[in-house]
This record gives C-alpha cells, structure tokens and sequence, in this order.
C-alpha cells in the first residue's frame, strides 16, 4: 500500500503550524486593538464627565442648566457616539442631547424622565475624583451596549444635580468585528498560502532523495558496482548517500566473494569427480584383476572421503555464519591442548619426517572444539609445507590482555602478497594446488579442499580475535589472538 506522501505530509503540518502562529498574533492584535479602543473611548467619557462636573458646578442654580445647555452639551458635540443627560435637584432631566436611541431613562409611569429610570449605575460623588473605574455598561433600547459615568455636581447654591456621559460603543464593535472578519479572512489565505509554497518548497528539497532513488535505481545484479552520484547532495544527506554506498560497496564484496566461493568450489569437486570418473573408464577399457579393481575402489574411497571433508567444511562456514551459531566457552590450559593436539598428530608427522614440539603456556577462555578444529587445521597445514627434517613449534603466550596461540614451521616463505589472501576460501598459494593425502583426521583436516585457513579465520571471528601469518627466511608463523574476556 502507498504511503501518505512525504511532501503533503510536511507542508500540512507547515499549513497548521502557520495556523497555529496566525492565530496567536491575530488574537494578540484583536485583544490589543481592543484594549487600546475601550482605554481611549473610556479616557474620552472620563475627561467629558470631568469636564461637565466642572461647568455645572460654576452655575448659580438649576435654572442655569436650560440657560448654558449649549456651552454643556458643546462637550459632546460633534460626537454622534457620545450621549449626555443632565438631572436637576429634583431628578428630573433639566437637558439632554444625543439619546435617542442609547438611554432608556423615561420612568415606568410614563411621566418626566427622572434619574431614577438609568440603569443601576455607581454615582459618583461631587467631591470625588472622577477615574474610568466608575465607568459602567449596559444595553440601550435597540440593545446597543453602552458605557457611561453618572457623577453628582454641586451647584453654587448648594443645590445637587446629576450628569450622565455615555458613548454608544456599536462603532467599535462594529469596527472590531470588521477587524476580526479581516483577520480570519487573511489566516485562511495565509495558511492556504503556506501551505502551497511550503509544498512547492519541500518537494524541492526532496529533489536530492528522488535523484538517489533514482540512481539506486540503476544497481542490478549486474551493475553492483554501481554507486550513488548525486550532486550538490545537502550536507543532510551526505552520511546517508555514503552509508547507502558503504552498502553497495560490501554487498558487490560479498557477491564477488560468493562468486569466487561457487566458481572454486565448483572446481575442486569437479577435481575429485574427474578423478573417479577417469580412473573408472580406465578400469573398464579392459578386464582387470581384482587387486586392480581393489586398487581403484581404494583410491575412489579416498577421492569421496576429499568431498566428504569439503562438504563438511563449506557446511560448518555456513552454520559459523548464522547469528544463532552457539559456542561453548570454557576456561582450559592451551599449552595442555596443544600437546595433546601434537601427540595427535605424531604419526602424520613422522611419516613426513618432521618433528613438532611444544612451548610456552597460558590459560585461556574459548570453545575447545573450535580451539582443537583451529590449531589442527594450522599443524596440517604445516605439516604440508614443512621440508623433511624441518621442525614445527606450537606455542601459546599470555599477556594482561591477549592469548597468542602460534603454529611456526620451517620452509619456503609465503610472499608478502599473500599473507591476507591464504585466509580467502580456496586460495592457494602453489599454483599446482596440490594434496595432502588422505590422513583420516577428524579433528579438522581439511586435506586440499582449500578451506582450512579460512575455517581458521572463521573461528577466530566467533572468538572476537584475529588470526593473521607472518613469514621470512627463519619460518612461517600463523598467530591466533585471543582477546581475554572475550
């Protein structure tokens, strides 16, 4: 099943977040134009109370209320928002101007407007001082909201009459939900907005993951030594363009090493299978006598024990191979070992005249089997390429860190070429590729199916060591390193 795409994916949550930010702004300008108008409005009806109180208490007596009505209502004139009533001593409206559609003041009895009809507001004392805490709200007749002071003011006969100063606040609203529409209008453009560049942009900078795609595209079977080459790569995808490389680079290894593995093993069956075959068309060209007969059956037997001993070595490689493969660890004396696994090995050693001997000690941690299967491997090795009269030293070292298990013989030295590669599956260094025979060893020895050094570096890797060879005139050496604690 297709999976979501990474693009939409990515400018969607781009489109929220864009969203999210639009509205946090959006509503900290539309709380901040708000507070901004209702402080200006409320500093408005607070300087015009003030100012009213002022005028009034400069009259003489209620009847200069009607006579200064202009120079009063001049206060708010001008303003089609701003409302004021003035209430004589006996609280009734003495004036009035611009009220018709936000004060509501006439009494239930239908009689003289009185400051009894207002709403239930805080009057402010003559004396006190008038501040936007006496503000108060409340709805006119066609329900617009209000806000207004009513504060008492003392005329010069000592007489107290009332002024109300109101601001019908429908403007404002009107204009902040204007604002607010406004605001929603350009969040929903901005987050569609973003929401497409972002997409445009992002399948941009995928670009360079399409192009990899692409050039990994291009790696067949064939074509495994194919790498990924994309330019101007974003230093983002760098180690992923290397790693994907790296990969490339041991699985076009490996397969080349299978290759080999399947061509050399392919070829050092056929060895054997030739040799039955040749021998048995020999055999039946003319009538033989049994001990003819009795002679190619033995050297038949001896070629099904040499793919007998291949097929167990390719099989123990595989199973070395598996994650699960299962070694048993214990602790043992290698110098012990090594004598036994050289009393082993007498007999062969003596029918090729040469001596093998013992040295050093050690105590070491590792799988006795796959210890024993390693050291026999070297010493028939050895034993192989060991001139007559030559000796062969087993020797084991510890260190703080280290157990060196090493398998020196006298000979020929191995070329400086090939001291890595005798470790490689059915790699030879004679190019006749020649044979031990057939020694019957059951603790590992490989006769020349080629793979003994390799099953040597397997084991070591199950160990978590090395096995590596050193060679010059004096002798050839073998080293396993064994790490303690391993």
């Amino acid at each position: 099943m297709r999976g979501r795409s990474l693009a939409a994916t990515l400018a969607l949550a781009f489109g929220v977040t864009t969203l999210a930010v639009f509205v946090l702004v959006g509503s900290f300008l539309y709380l901040g134009l708000e507070r901004q108008i209702k402080a200006q409005d409320d500093l408005d009806i607070v300087l015009a109370a003030r100012h009213a109180r002022r005028l009034m208490q400069e009259l003489e007596s209620a009847q200069g209320i009607r006579e200064h009505g202009e120079r009063l209502t001049s206060i708010v004139f001008g303003n089609q928002a701003m409302s004021m009533e003035v209430f004589g001593p006996d609280g009734n409206r003495a004036l009035e101007h611009n009220i018709a559609e936000t004060l509501a003041t006439s009494d239930a009895a239908g009689g003289a407007p009185s400051v009894a009809a207002l709403p239930p507001l805080t009057r402010v004392a003559d004396t006190a001082r008038i501040t936007d805490a006496d503000i108060g709200d409340w709805h006119g007749r066609a329900g617009a909201p209000i806000r207004g002071i009513l504060t008492d003011a003392r005329l010069r006969n000592g007489d107290t009459a009332s002024v109300l100063v109101a601001r019908n606040m429908s403007d404002r609203w009107l204009l902040l939900d204007r604002y607010r529409d406004k605001l929603h209008l350009a969040g929903v453009a901005g987050v569609l907005l973003a929401m497409l560049l972002g997409y445009l942009l992002i399948r941009a900078a995928l670009r360079p993951l399409r192009d990899i795609a692409a050039s990994a595209s291009l790696v067949t079977v064939n074509r495994l030594d194919t790498r990924i080459a994309v330019a101007r790569v974003p230093s983002e995808l760098v180690a992923l363009v290397a790693s994907l490389n790296a990969m490339l680079e041991r699985v076009d290894q490996g397969f080349q090493r299978l290759s080999r593995f399947t061509a050399d093993l392919a070829h050092d069956m056929r060895t054997p299978l030739a040799n039955m075959r040749g021998a048995a068309e020999v055999a039946l060209a003319r009538p033989r006598s049994v001990d003819e007969y009795e002679a190619l059956l033995a050297s038949n037997l001896e070629e099904c024990d040499r793919l007998s001993r291949m097929i167990e070595n390719v099989l123990f490689l595989a199973r070395a191979e598996h994650p699960q493969f299962v070694k048993h660890m214990r602790e043992f004396d290698a110098a012990r070992e090594l004598t036994h696994i050289a009393d082993y090995f007498e007999g062969i050693a003596e029918e090729a005249n040469v001596r093998v001997s013992v040295s050093g000690a050690a105590r070491l941690t590792a799988d006795l089997e796959l210890f024993r299967r390693a050291v026999s491997n070297l010493l028939a090795n050895a034993i192989r390429y060991t001139p007559p009269n030559g000796e062969i030293v087993l020797d084991a070292q510890a260190s703080a860190d280290t157990v060196r298990i090493t398998v020196s013989n006298q000979g020929q030295p191995i070329a400086a070429g090939d001291l890595e590669r005798i470790f490689d599956r059915f790699y030879r260094v004679d190019p006749s590729r020649s044979a031990l025979p057939s020694s019957g060893l059951s603790q590992g020895s490989t006769g020349s199916t080629g793979l003994g050094l390799a099953i040597v570096r397997t084991i070591m890797e199950l160990h978590g060591g090395s096995a590596h060879a050193e060679s010059d005139a004096r002798s050839t050496r073998f080293v396993l390193t064994f790490r303690r604690g391993a």
